[in-house]
Formats: structure tokens, sequence, C-alpha cells
């Protein structure tokens, strides 16, 4: 643990809060120049200081050895074999002090580990020295000299250095302008992030005291901090002790409980900030961002762990094609698969804007990897062909797709042309062309679906399922729900609402929602690649759903408004909407994988030749009026319901 880590609190930057989630610094700090190296001179100056100053200890401590031995009365025989052996003693002792480092470190700076050096240093000097005085020397330098000197250089320098870097903590504590501050967390690892904020002469904060998230630990003092109680105490502690804010490192506590904790905060006219967890502090960075709390932070559940070693197996060395790779889940697909380093990584999207932007991003960030972007509609069988003909891509990750749900109500056949008709042309070359893997990305809309948009997705999952029954591609569906700060997603509106001063509108005030990040859904479905054998349906683990207007109220909140003065509208359900999503079937059947946060649903089969002709039928009928499509599509799916019967159940009032 060092405390040299410069104290930053940067403000809510997009680009930087993106950059963390995704795991990955940003291009502006992975190229910031290194610091220059110290000149040869000042260098070569401060040795010899440090070097002149351990001389002078060295002659104290041998001296006080000889005191000690002697009780302060030392012969005239004693006193000679005490100058002879002098300079060997000193020798000897600088020597080994500078080549094991000690002249080359600023004691201000000095952790445990280096008093473990210390004693290392020091250890090695008593054995040296005796085996000089046992095989070099004359004379006889009594052994109890030898070890009075060796405990004494451990004590004598190790108290000075403690005591310098006591002295510079001293200093910062009584810095003023510094807040007073409780950390949340009561283990070792909230000790030591407690101790860096605290050592830092920079840090803004002054850590008053640790609170504990579960169990009592009051009076335990963890690197010198003080655990001062439980979180549901905190209004009375904060008050107590006079505290302005309260840190939480990132990912430490549950989603929920990080809610609570804001209202409490906002209640006490607390500040919650976001600080990184110690493990970002051990690899190498030389700073300690703080930043504000995040909608991110109150939706997160447990950390994903992936089975990289599956997922590399299938992507590293492997032409990959992402579809739809301008968008918010393509293009974090793309970023997650490049960490896998893909023999070349296919980016196909229509906006070429989109994939001009992207493919900048990718070549300054993965300057090894071969790029091909390539503008292209998946609705043209043509030139996809072209595409598949030229790169041969072996693993296809299909995310294209119309997701815009009261859009494609207004405009039924161009979802039926996107989602149904492109899905099949790419699934088909993909089997024409011989790949290992097909993951089309679908949605939890397709689940008893009320919109053009969920049934379109559902017959695209049941094209894609059946073909994967006679193929030897391997066909994989993944399913989730809505991602936060996807292109259309209720944070983004919110927030630009807010920005204009409100109201907030808000369809329902029933309506929930699943959520997950993007980096989170996308490692999912790379999760669900490498564990497909063909014909799952791998649906992701969602967590609880969240009511729409608490989502709107705790985006209030984090702008630093109160919430009155926000009004929150509410619309009533737009075309297609449902007040809530569902992520099964009810006769869908789902069973557990080896992956803690996937299940697989079995839906019942199809077979690929009367899916093709059901296809072929909606595809002939792209072009014709609204209600003919609508009445198709109901005759196809019979868990489809004509978006009258929704309206009338949002009619209906909720519960009290």
């Amino acid at each position: 643990m060092k405390a040299t880590a410069s104290m930053t609190t940067p403000g809510r930057n997009g680009s930087d809060r993106t950059a963390a989630r995704r795991g990955r610094q940003t291009p502006s700090s992975s190229a910031a120049p290194a610091s220059p190296p110290e000149n040869s001179c000042l260098l070569a100056l401060r040795i010899g200081l440090l070097a002149v100053g351990h001389l002078v200890l060295f002659f104290g401590i041998y001296f006080t050895a000889f005191q000690l031995r002697f009780e302060f009365n030392i012969s005239h025989s004693s006193l000679e074999i005490f100058w002879l052996s002098l300079p060997v003693i000193v020798g000897v002792k600088l020597v080994v002090f500078y080549v094991t480092g000690h002249f080359h470190g600023w004691w201000r700076h000095v952790t445990f580990s280096d008093l473990v050096a210390l004693l290392r240093a020091s250890v090695v000097s008593l054995v040296a020295l005796a085996a000089v005085d046992h095989f070099a020397l004359d004379y006889q330098i009594p052994r109890s000299i030898l070890l009075l000197d060796f405990i004494l250089s451990i004590l004598v320098i190790g108290s000075l250095r403690s005591t310098w870097r006591l002295l510079a903590e001293v200093s910062s504590l009584r810095m003023q302008g510094r807040q007073a501050a409780f950390l949340v967390g009561a283990d070792n690892a909230a000790g030591r992030l407690a101790h860096a904020l605290q050592s830092h002469p920079d840090s803004p904060y002054r850590i008053r005291g640790l609170l504990a998230i579960n169990g009592e630990s009051r009076g335990v003092r963890l690197g010198g901090i003080p655990i001062v109680g439980r979180l549901p105490d905190l209004p009375r502690l904060a008050e107590r002790h006079r505290i302005e804010s309260i840190l939480v490192a990132a990912g430490s506590i549950p989603g929920a409980e990080l809610r609570a904790l804001l209202s409490q905060c906002t209640e006490a006219g607390l500040a919650l900030k976001i600080i990184p967890p110690p493990r970002d502090l051990l690899s190498g960075q030389d700073r300690i961002p703080i930043r504000d709390i995040d909608i991110d932070d109150l939706l997160r559940r447990d950390p994903i762990t992936l089975d990289t070693k599956a997922i590399s197996e299938l992507i590293r060395d492997r032409r990959v094609l992402v579809t739809g790779a301008g968008g918010s889940i393509g293009s974090e697909i793309c970023r997650q698969l490049l960490q896998f380093g893909p023999a070349t990584l296919v980016l196909l999207g229509r906006g070429e804007n989109r994939i001009f932007h992207i493919e900048r991003e990718f070549r300054t960030d993965y300057p090894d990897v071969a790029l091909a972007p390539c503008i292209a509609d998946i609705t043209c069988e043509a030139r996809m062909r072209q595409v598949f003909e030229e790169h041969r891509p072996e693993v296809v990750f299909h995310a294209a797709a119309h997701k815009h749900v009261p859009l494609m109500e207004a405009n039924p056949g161009e979802a039926i042309r996107n989602n149904i008709g492109g899905t099949r042309i790419v699934a088909d070359l993909a089997d024409e062309y011989d790949c290992m893997a097909f993951v089309m990305v679908s949605t939890d809309k397709a689940v008893n679906p009320t919109s053009i948009m969920g049934v379109s997705k559902h017959l695209a999952e049941r094209y894609v399922h059946a073909l994967s029954q006679e193929s030897s591609t391997r066909f994989v569906v993944t399913r989730f729900g809505n991602v936060l700060g996807s292109a259309g997603s209720v944070v983004p509106i919110f927030r630009e609402q807010i920005r204009r001063g409100g109201p907030i509108t808000v369809t329902d005030e029933r309506m929930t929602r699943f959520f997950m990040s993007i980096p989170e859904a996308s490692q999912l479905v790379l999760q669900a690649a490498a564990m497909g054998k063909g014909g799952e349906i791998f649906v992701l683990d969602m967590g609880e759903p969240v009511r729409i207007v608490d989502l709107a109220r705790d985006l209030v909140r984090l702008s630093g408004l109160p919430e009155d003065t926000i009004d929150i509208v509410f619309s009533g359900v737009r075309p297609g909407e449902k007040l809530y999503e569902e992520l099964y079937f009810s006769e869908e059947t789902t069973l557990p994988t080896n992956h803690p946060k996937l299940r697989a649903a079995h839906h019942r089969p199809y077979t690929l030749a009367e899916v093709q002709e059901e296809v072929a039928d909606l595809q002939s009928l792209t072009d014709a009026p609204d209600a003919i499509i609508r009445q198709r599509l109901a005759d196809l799916v019979p868990e489809y319901q004509e978006q009258q019967e929704i309206l009338e159940q949002a009619k209906q009032p909720a519960e009290a």
C-alpha cells in the first residue's frame, strides 16, 4: 500500500465514467507521458547525503553498543578494539545498506515493507560482520557487541524512518480545508483504503471512522481508523462526528443497499462519493479518483466472473463478425472481443458515422488487431454474401436490429424486413459458410410479446432455433432486458429532461423494467457464445426489476436537486409497451448452466421447413397495410396480444 497516490475528484465527465465501466484506460491516460527521470547529479547528491547520515548513525549505534556492553565503563583495551573495528563495522554496513537500496528512497514514503527490508539488511550485516570478525581480524570483537549493534540498528533506524513518516502524516492531517468523512466498510481492505486516503497530503478528506456493513465491530481500529458503528446508525453518527461526506468503494455493496444509503445521505445533507476498490490501488495506478455516485452504482449487482479460458478458445486468432457494430450493444461486444485477440474483427453496420468513430477508437486502443469496417444493410442479401465471401467469418455475433418499440409500432413492415428478414439472411449465410458459432442478441420483449418489435424478435429467435437443428454451426440466442445508457433507453432521456428543468415523463407509475449495464450484458453474451452447444436460448440474470418512477427519482437526486424541484408526469402507456417485462414464456423449461448468471430456456420446437414458410409469408407482407401484418403476426404467435388489450390493462387503477 502506497501513500503516494495523487488524489483527484473529477467532475461528472461521461467519457471518464464510460472508460471506468469498461474496465480499461482511456487513450489519454494510457498515453500520458512518464515523469522525466531524476537528474543524475541530484540523485548522486541524495545518495551521498543519505550515506553520510547512515555513517553518523552507524558510528553512534556502534559506540552505544560498546557502552551498553561495558556498562558505560569502557577500558583502554576495549576502547582500542572499538577504534580498530569501527572502519570495518561502518564500512560493511554501508556497503550492505547501499546494495540493498536503502540510500535510494525517501524516508517520508516508508512502508511496512521498507521496515522488513531494514530487518533483512541488518541480518545480512550481522552475518557479514560475524564472518569478518571470525576469519579476517587479528583481534576479537565481543559477540554481544555485534548482537547489540544489530538490535540497535533496527530500533534506531526503524524508529527514525517511522517518525519521519509519522510527522509527515500528522502534518497532512492538520491541513486546513479537509472534509470530515466516513468510509463504508469494516474489513482489512477498507482499513488499507482509509489509511491511503488519510495519509496523502493532497487528500480532500479526513477519514473520521469506518461504517460496518454487516455485524457490529464498534471500537475496533483498522489502519488506525476506528469502526464507529453500522450503516443504519449513519444519521446519528454523522451528526456526532460532524461528517460532511460518505465514501463508498465501487462495488463494495449491492445496488439496493446503495440506493438506501443515498436516501439516508440526501435526508442528512451528506455528499455520497464513489472511490475505486482497494484492488485497483494495487494495480499500479498513481491516483485515487473520487467521483460522484452514478446510476450504474445504484443498479449494481454482484460482479460477473467470466470463463475467460473458454471465451479465449472461441475467439483468439479467429475471424469474428459483429453486425450492428456501431450500436451500443454491438460496439461493446466488439470491445470485449478485442481483449481476447481475434485475428480479424469485422465491424458491420449501416450507419457510416458510427462505424467510422468506432473504428477510430479501436485502432487507437488495439493497434495489433486487424479491423475490417463494412458498411452494409443486413436486409441486402447480395451485399451480405459479399461480406461473408470476402472475410469468411468463423464466429458471428448478430446484434443488428430495430429496437425502438413505438417506432416499430408505427412501421411494422420495417420491423419484419429488418428483425426477421435480416436475421434470416445473416443466419443462412453463417450456415452456408460453415461458421463455428452464431450468436443472436435478443430481448425480453420477445417473451409474451405485445409489440411489433417484440413479436418480430420472437420470430427471429424461432428461425435461429429451428436452423440450429439442421446445421453444423452452433446457433444460440441470448435474451436480456434493458441496458443502461443504450440508444433510446430511459436514462439518457431522463437526464436530458432534468437538464431542461423537467418535467420527467413516465408512462405509468406501475411500470417496471429489468436493467443491466452494457459491459455486463456484452460479457454475458460472450460467455453464452463460449458455452453454447447449439439450439440454446440463454437468458441473462437481470436481477430484480426496477420501477421506472423510482429510477427517475434516483436520477433527480443524483443530479444534486431536491426531488420536488423536478415534476414527474405520467403520460400513459405508449403503443406496444408493457407494464412489466418477462424473461421466460410460461411453457418454457429453464435449466441452470455452469455459469450462475445464465440459464438455458427450452422452447417448443419448430421444424425449419415450417418456420421458413412462415418467414417467407411475412416477408411478402412487408409492404402490406399495417392491419394485415398485425393479424398475420397474431396468427403465427398465439402469445401476441393486440395493443388494445394492453391499453385496457393500463387503464385499470393501480393497487393501493
